[in-house]
């Protein structure tokens, strides 16, 4: 699945945002709005990650969704 679909239906897959990363709020997710570097900065904030390693969980997140 690119990432134009999951941006596209973005509230569709917030319920697997938080299944993947539980730290991150309900309102984190929302305003994330489905754009890929605002969750990758989350996900590297809340969890304390190098930004490599988050773009990595992403991509690996976003390939499984296929």
């Amino acid at each position: 699945m690119n990432w134009d679909q999951i941006e596209g239906n973005w509230k569709q897959f917030t319920g697997k945002v938080k299944e993947n990363w539980g730290e991150l709020t309900n309102d984190e997710i929302t305003e994330a709005r489905g754009e890929r570097e605002q969750l990758i900065g989350l996900v590297q904030s809340k969890y304390g990650k190098a930004r490599d390693e988050a773009e990595r969980e992403v991509d690996t997140w976003q390939r499984d969704l296929n």
